[in-house]
């Protein structure tokens, strides 16, 4: 009996874990690997598939647009990492015991619980050269108002701006989260050492932080690497595709130009790109842990 109870407590665990590990691998492992294997083939996603090796990632590394896409894409990366540290601050300053503090909480939760489409939409009457709010700023102080979304320029500086909004709305709820969980034993302990301020933070509350910022840092990364909604509402990756993302690229090859293998080879630079940046990450915050 004694030996059949523990066999059953070691298939337990793979008993509950089969049917996430199943889901897991029908709904993205094999869609991975069906759109690398998708990207070796020339295929209009209807007729018959013509094998091209690496013919589409010849034609993709010698594509201006591509090459357009992908500068975007770090540019939105570059940026977007500033939604951690914001929402750290900003966290750090809802946390407090005072009159009101629910109704400011509420009004920094917004931009994360409305539609992407709206902020796009939301932004884009902001940034409107006729009647928009930035402009009628930017006059107060002598400016000639400036049409964001129609210059190649800063048309992608001005999407990034709209996403960084709810991006970090969600990183400031993470690191809530994470602030009601701290230990008080140790903030106590810090206290009587006579920490306080700076050192606290770096020394005490920081470290109780390190899975809050994990989380914040890899869904911002995926956030800014699969850029899609804002670039489709506010300007369909225009003027003249300086504000296209790969995401996008990839959707207009795909759906428009009836090149699925050539989208395919897109979405697997892409999904490279996140990987190799979530995987450095992870090296990074291991090696600080073990130092």
């Amino acid at each position: 009996m004694q030996k059949l109870h523990r066999k059953q407590q070691q298939w337990m665990p793979i008993a509950f874990l089969a049917p996430a590990v199943i889901l897991f691998s029908v709904y993205v492992i094999f869609p991975i690997v069906q759109s690398v294997w998708l990207s070796f083939y020339q295929w209009d996603g209807l007729g018959e598939k013509i094998f091209v090796g690496f013919g589409n990632y010849i034609e993709l590394f010698q594509d201006d647009q591509f090459w357009t896409a992908f500068v975007n894409n770090i540019y939105w990366l570059i940026f977007f990492m500033l939604a951690p540290p914001i929402g750290l601050l900003l966290a750090l300053f809802l946390n407090q015991k005072m009159m009101g503090i629910r109704f400011v909480k509420a009004m920094f939760f917004f931009p994360f619980v409305i539609s992407q489409v709206v902020v796009g939409l939301v932004f884009s009457w902001f940034y409107d050269p006729s009647f928009g709010l930035f402009n009628k700023f930017i006059e107060l102080f002598g400016f000639q108002p400036i049409a964001v979304l129609s210059d190649p320029n800063v048309v992608t500086f001005g999407i990034i701006a709209a996403g960084l909004w709810p991006q970090i709305a969600y990183c400031m709820i993470l690191y809530l989260t994470g602030l009601n969980n701290l230990n008080p034993d140790q903030i106590e302990a810090a206290r009587l050492d006579g920490a306080y301020g700076w050192k606290m933070l770096r020394h005490v509350i920081l470290p109780q932080l390190k899975p809050a910022t994990f989380i914040a840092i890899v869904v911002t990364v995926i956030g800014a690497l699969r850029s899609f909604d804002l670039v489709a509402t506010m300007t369909s990756g225009g003027p003249f595709g300086s504000s296209s993302v790969l995401a996008y690229f990839m959707y207009e090859q795909s759906i428009f130009n009836y090149r699925v293998g050539y989208g395919a080879a897109i979405a697997t630079v892409l999904f490279l790109m996140m990987d190799i940046y979530i995987a450095y990450f992870l090296w990074r915050m291991l090696k600080s842990e073990k130092a």
